[in-house]
């Protein structure tokens, strides 16, 4: 029997690049219509991936990757908590 496990893998909405689901952020949209962070890729709610990397954070605010994932506009707290995110990662 093969062990190999599939990777699955997400596209970023900044840069559009398919990667592993372990690699990005998640952002969801809960019932209530709260936007959160999820680091730990399992909790409810409609889920966008981005890439931790202030480019494409960029990218993805300048051709709006996020509010066409969830369909609504984003509030600008939820960009700020991504670049503190990726600010902390060091990934900038």
């Amino acid at each position: 029997m093969s062990a190999n496990k599939k990777v699955p893998v997400r596209r970023c909405v900044g840069c559009q690049e398919m990667k592993g689901k372990k690699e990005m952020i998640r952002v969801i949209r809960t019932k209530e219509g709260e936007f959160l962070l999820d680091a730990t890729g399992k909790k409810n709610g409609r889920g966008a991936y981005i890439c931790p990397s202030g480019e494409c954070l960029k990218k993805a605010i300048r051709n709006k990757g996020l509010e066409r994932s969830f369909k609504q506009p984003i509030p600008a707290e939820v960009y700020e908590a991504l670049e503190k995110e990726m600010g902390l990662l060091g990934s900038e």
